[in-house]
């Protein structure tokens, strides 16, 4: 009686199991949006008091700052002692709150999530760049997960304090120092929309946008920016972008989802193919494991591990996908949080290969 009695209790369990899982795969974005998404509206939010970017405190990396975490590098590389441009670099999304829609500047969480994406993404700039990254009150990650006229505030805010960091940026940086400006995920989107409004700020000194971790529509958000794709290695004043997903991954789910982003005119993406740049080319195409110069796992460089080609409608594809490169991935082969780990070591070379493009290009005779 008691084995039997057992034997239903493991088939309610596994029933539940099995039920849970399917209610996971169909609804798993409606709940995590439920989870993360603020329950107030944006006016109901505190807001922080805007970051003044003449104050160290509002920087998480700028060349005078001691404990930058963007000087950080693996074993057998440094930061240039004497960097030859500068960097405009816009962090990722880390904060992760609902208790309102715009991070603070001393949540110190959000802090440490900083300090690691910069060692993890922004590191990649030091071996050429002086490495600048404003402290911003960025939207929640829920702002990403359920439209609407509170997110759109969300975003609103966390930009305007991208383009007051940008001007002081300038300033710090004038006359014709080279300039790369750059992002990941929510820093990319910033950044697209920046180079709509700003880009004329920079004409003549931009080596680089590298918008990772975003979507960018081709044509329609280059045409917006008024700036190419980066088609090749070694090519100056362009746009590279890349989202990273396991070939073996649920790819229809991932074109589903960027489908819906916004342009940085507003209209979705829809069946617009993304921009695609394989940081192992330098351009697009394929490439096999012997492409890479070293993906970065922990604390060091790993080379040969990860291959990569991008797939018709944009999407990087990973492959084999490493099943050790941390905790940060995402559902359904998504490696987002590793865009610029996976290849760390090509894509600062990537980055000195356009800086020294821009510097020849400078120095040629007029036509």
């Amino acid at each position: 009686m008691a084995a039997r009695r057992f034997l239903w209790i493991v088939a309610i369990i596994a029933g539940l199991v099995i039920l849970l899982a399917l209610v996971w795969r169909l609804a798993a974005d409606r709940l995590i949006a439920v989870a993360m998404t603020p329950t107030l509206s944006f006016a109901e939010s505190a807001a922080a008091p805007a970051p003044d970017y003449a104050q160290a405190s509002s920087w998480l990396a700028r060349p005078d700052l001691k404990d930058n975490p963007a000087l950080w590098v693996p074993k057998g590389f440094a930061p240039a002692p004497a960097p030859a441009a500068a960097v405009f670099f816009v962090s990722p999304t880390a904060f992760l709150e609902r208790g309102r829609w715009n991070a603070p500047l001393d949540d110190a969480a959000t802090n440490e999530r900083l300090a690691t994406f910069a060692r993890m993404q922004a590191s990649v700039f030091n071996g050429v760049a002086a490495v600048w990254i404003p402290r911003t009150r960025q939207a929640t990650l829920g702002a990403f997960l359920k439209e609407g006229p509170d997110a759109d505030a969300a975003l609103a805010l966390a930009y305007s304090d991208v383009e007051r960091a940008f001007d002081a940026f300038l300033a710090a940086n004038p006359g014709d120092t080279p300039i790369i400006i750059a992002g990941h995920s929510q820093g990319a989107r910033h950044i697209l929309h920046l180079m709509r409004a700003r880009g004329e700020a920079v004409r003549g000194r931009l080596v680089a946008v590298y918008a990772v971790g975003w979507a960018v529509a081709v044509p329609g958000d280059l045409e917006a920016i008024g700036l190419p794709a980066c088609g090749r290695a070694g090519q100056a004043g362009c746009v590279a972008s890349w989202q990273s997903w396991a070939a073996d991954g649920d790819l229809a789910k991932a074109a589903e989802s960027y489908a819906k982003v916004k342009t940085v005119s507003g209209a979705r993406i829809g069946a617009s193919p993304m921009l695609c740049t394989n940081p192992l080319t330098g351009g697009g195409g394929k490439a096999g494991v012997e492409a890479n110069a070293g993906a970065l796992f922990g604390e060091g460089l790993e080379a040969k591990r990860v291959g990569a080609a991008c797939a018709e409608n944009g999407l990087l594809l990973v492959e084999p996908a490493p099943d050790d490169i941390g905790a940060m991935v995402l559902p359904n082969g998504n490696f987002h949080a590793y865009d610029y780990s996976l290849f760390w070591a090509n894509a600062r070379a990537d980055v000195e290969a356009r800086l020294s493009a821009f510097g020849e290009a400078k120095t040629l005779p007029p036509e």
